[in-house]
């Protein structure tokens, strides 16, 4: 393997992230993860109810620091009570 693929899938790598949520049900998880990939800076977005976890994958270009909140924004938008911890 050169370098050059290594560091493309580093940085890949590096633009994901789980968070552990807060959500009282399935039907409630779905729309936070709907919420979620709606956001500017979201790539993708999964939720789990079952383990209460969040996966967020960033586009190009931007930082779970200048995204996240704007998730979570996007999230009590749809499900007050909801919680992420990032």
């Amino acid at each position: 393997m050169n370098s050059y693929s290594y560091v493309a899938r580093r940085e890949v790598y590096d633009m994901k992230k789980t968070y552990e949520i807060e959500v009282d049900c399935a039907a409630c998880a779905q729309k936070m993860e709907d919420a979620a990939k709606k956001v500017a800076g979201v790539a993708d977005a999964t939720v789990n109810f079952m383990t209460q976890k969040m996966k967020v994958e960033f586009a190009e270009g931007n930082t779970p620091d200048a995204v996240m909140p704007e998730v979570l924004k996007a999230c009590k938008a749809v499900e007050s009570d909801c919680e992420i911890k990032f």
